[in-house]
Formats: structure tokens, C-alpha cells, sequence
């Protein structure tokens, strides 16, 4: 098209346009009353020169609270190695399962195991492409545009999840050390398989549509379902390898030597040796939504990692009930698994997360004044990472003043791996704790076992761990 028809055309759509005159709108006379109150100080220039040209938090930083760390705590449990995620959303396995191996190390005292988050994370992505699959059969009348529908092919396969999921893979599938299956590069940098997965999975659902709407029979739609399921697995087999069914593996001690002798294992001999009997049934998992009521219990609608498995299931507590439980379980030597607002009020640097590390009130001449309802209310905070939980500070009269956590984003973040946060900041953006059933209260128990009330996952909070 040459610059003369093309300016013709520009006329043209102009011209058919209507201007934008509808109420609500920024009109030509709020917008001078806005550029009106904006007067520049020479303080103000000097902000603005200095925050276009640097990062803002290294603006914000509280002077006043970036002394010493002070990094000793009255319980803390055994140290163990510091794992990594890398570019993947696996953080709530990483924390499970530091959960565990610590649990292994508080039983042998020397003797310590790294399990594979590669295994269990092959056969969490074929249990959810099974649980997509399945819900387009359940949903096949419904149309496209259906919540239910919509939520199957919004995310059809992610890494996100909770301890619930740990808990119902390894019981079916077991556990298998690292040096049986290794990470791979898919497996460590997640996105572009899943990428492609979620792609297949889409089409896949499509067609399972389809065969429902024309009123095919459920054995043609299982054989269907296993034929995709097939495909998924291949992909799978060549993005992070193939589970073992078998292998010969040694134990070794915190110092590196063999303890024991050679043996041979199944992931379901190993998952028995190591952790014991099933775990469902051990804990309980427990969360601060201050928009709910307190000493009730919720379950989360599809929030699994199985089509058989559990959905999550949480007793809504106050952070005192919460930080009561957690202080008695560290005591005892446990880790825990937990799961926070990470990216809030987070001194990467220091690995240290405390509510005062940044002004950024001061910096824009405002203030940030929700509370911890309001943020989850409208999608400003939830649970963004989960850490394993492992020591806390008290003071004289036996209250919390910080806690400290694992983090799996390898041992040079941080504190050696760790991140130490003040009570003041865990009790803002800390969200989910699961606590053995040993260390829990009998009221809480009691209210555990009730009926539990159904809440959606569209929900802001309940967005999985990654």
C-alpha cells in the first residue's frame, strides 16, 4: 500500500471513530487537574533522576535496619545439605523432602540421604496430565467457556504444589535417592517442556471433548485417555528420563563415608526403609487467612496432584496457634514445611526478610496501609514459595522473636543457603505450616476432623507452591 492510500485510510478510520466521550474516562480537564498537583521540588527532580537510573528496593533500603544479622537461635534442628531448584517451580518437593530426609537424619543421627525430586517430579507431571485428561471427560458436556472447563485448559500442567502432593506421589510411587535418577536439563529448566506438554494437553482435551459430546461409550474414552497418556509419558521419558525400577544404592554418613553395605532397592523398598509408613494420615496442614473464619476447616475443590488423591485440606488457625505448633515441632528436633510471600520485604542479598528492610513509603511520598486480608483479598499477597522450616528464636518470656528456614536456591543465597526472618515479617506473609499430628492440639485435631467447607481455586490464596 503506497503513503497516499494509506493516509486515506487513516482519514477514514478516523473518521468513522467516535471520541472517546463516555463518563468515567479521564477527561481533558481532570488530566490538567492532575498535571496541576504535580510540582516539582528540586528534592523531587533529584528523586526522579535518581530512580529512573537504579533499582528501587537499593533506593528503599532502611538504613536503620541494615546492621548485623544476628543469626543465633535458641532451638534450631540438624544442618543438613542445601538443595536447588534451579529455573523450575519445584520448591514445595524441594521443601517435602528436606522435610523428610531431616526427619531420616533425626532417627540415624549420622546417617543422611538426598532423594531424588527428579523421580517423583516425572510422575507428578503424568499425574496431572491424567487429572487434566480425566476432568476433560468429567466436563465434556459443559461448554468451553464453563469455570470448571476453563480451569482444566487455563493451566493444564504445572510444577506448583503442596506438601499434600509429596505426600499422595511418594505413597504410590516411593522415593528414590539422587544418584539412582539424576536432574536433568528439562528438569531443572522447566518452562519450554511444559510448554509443550500443556500445548499437547489442550489439543488432547479437545478431542476428549469431542468424543464425549458424541456420546462415545467410557471404555472408548479410557482407551483414548491411556493412548495420550502414552504420548505424555514418552515426552516425559525424553525430557527427564526414566523412572528406575530398580537399583543398588549405599547409604553414607553427614562425613561422606559408606555406612553398611550394598543393597538392592525399589522405589516403594526404599520409600519404606527410609521414611516409614505411608504418610497421609501423619499431619495435618494448617493455615493464617485472616478473611476466614478461625478453627475451621476448608478443602480446596481439584487442588491435587492425583486424580485419587487428596485434595488440599487446611484447618484455619491465628498465628499464635500457628507459631505454637511450629516452636514445639522444632523443639523436638522436626523440620516443617511452610510456605510464605516470599518476594515481600526480602533483602536478597542479606537473605533476610524482615517488614522494616525497605521504605517505600518515604521514597514515593505514600503509604502502603492494606493489612494481611486485604492483600490476599485482592490478589496483592499469597503463598509464593515453600521452605523447610527448621529453627526460631525466643526471648525471655518464650515468644518468637525470628525464624530461619532452608531454602533450595542453593547454599551461595543467603545465609548459607537460609533465610532468617523477623517474627514481625512471618507473621505478614507466612501462610501454610504442615505439623506432624504429634505436635498438634487437641482442639485443632477436633476441628480437623469435621466436615471440611468447600472453597474454590480460583481463590487468590490458593495458588500452588512454586
Amino acid at each position: 500500500m503506497n503513503r497516499i492510500l494509506l493516509f486515506g485510510a487513516f482519514c477514514l478510520t478516523a473518521l468513522v471513530c467516535p471520541a472517546q466521550n463516555r463518563d468515567g474516562g479521564i477527561s481533558d480537564k481532570m488530566l490538567r487537574e492532575i498535571e496541576k498537583e504535580q510540582k516539582l521540588t528540586a528534592a523531587d527532580k533529584a528523586l526522579m533522576n535518581a530512580i529512573a537510573a537504579n533499582a528501587i528496593d537499593n533506593l528503599a533500603v532502611n538504613h536503620e535496619n541494615a546492621g548485623a544479622i544476628d543469626t543465633h537461635f535458641t532451638i534450631e534442628t540438624k544442618k543438613q545439605s542445601i538443595t536447588d531448584q534451579q529455573q523450575s517451580g519445584r520448591c514445595w518437593m524441594f521443601s517435602g523432602m528436606n522435610v523428610l530426609r531431616g526427619d531420616y537424619l533425626l532417627k540415624t543421627d549420622t546417617v543422611q540421604v538426598d532423594f531424588s525430586q527428579a523421580y517423583l517430579f516425572f510422575y507428578d507431571q503424568l499425574e496431572k496430565t491424567n487429572l487434566m485428561l480425566q476432568g476433560c471427560i468429567d466436563t465434556g458436556e459443559k461448554p468451553i467457556d464453563d469455570q470448571r472447563v476453563q480451569f482444566f485448559f487455563h493451566h493444564p500442567i504445572s510444577d506448583g504444589g503442596t506438601f499434600c502432593g509429596v505426600a499422595d506421589l511418594a505413597d504410590k510411587y516411593g522415593l528414590v535417592p539422587r544418584e539412582a535418577m539424576p536432574e536433568s536439563f528439562a528438569s531443572d529448566n522447566t518452562s519450554k517442556a511444559r510448554q509443550l506438554i500443556s500445548s499437547k494437553l489442550r489439543e488432547f482435551g479437545l478431542q476428549l471433548r469431542e468424543m464425549v459430546q458424541k456420546g462415545k461409550k467410557p471404555a472408548n474414552l479410557e482407551k483414548a485417555k491411556t493412548r495420550m497418556l502414552c504420548q505424555v509419558y514418552h515426552m516425559l521419558q525424553y525430557t527427564i528420563g526414566e523412572p528406575p525400577q530398580k537399583f543398588t544404592y549405599t547409604f553414607r554418613s553427614t562425613k561422606g563415608y559408606s555406612v553398611g553395605e550394598a543393597e538392592e532397592y525399589t522405589p516403594q523398598s526404599f520409600y519404606k526403609k527410609v521414611v516409614g509408613d505411608k504418610l497421609n494420615g501423619t499431619f495435618i496442614m494448617v493455615m493464617n487467612d485472616p478473611r476466614r473464619p478461625y478453627y475451621k476447616t476448608y478443602e480446596v475443590e481439584l487442588d491435587r496432584h492425583t486424580y485419587d488423591g487428596h485434595n488440599w485440606k487446611y484447618v484455619n488457625l491465628p498465628m499464635d496457634d500457628i507459631e505454637d505448633m511450629a516452636i514445639a515441632t522444632l523443639r523436638a528436633g522436626h523440620k516443617l514445611y511452610s510456605s510464605y510471600d516470599v518476594g515481600k520485604m526480602l533483602d536478597r542479598k542479606r537473605g533476610y526478610a524482615d517488614t522494616e528492610n525497605f521504605d517505600y513509603g518515604s521514597l514515593f511520598g505514600t503509604t502502603f496501609g492494606m493489612d494481611k486480608a486485604e492483600r490476599i483479598s485482592t490478589f496483592d499477597s499469597g503463598s509464593t514459595h515453600a521452605m523447610t522450616l527448621t529453627a526460631v528464636d525466643l526471648d525471655k518470656q518464650g515468644h518468637a522473636t525470628k525464624w530461619k528456614v532452608e531454602n533450595s536456591w542453593g547454599a551461595d543465597w543467603g545465609q548459607k543457603g537460609c533465610l532468617i526472618m523477623t517474627d514481625r515479617w512471618f507473621r505478614e506473609y507466612m501462610f501454610r505450616l504442615v505439623v506432624p499430628t504429634a505436635y498438634v492440639p487437641q482442639k485443632v485435631m477436633d476441628a480437623w476432623q469435621t466436615e471440611p467447607i468447600m472453597v474454590m481455586p480460583e481463590d487468590p490464596l490458593f495458588l500452588p507452591d512454586e
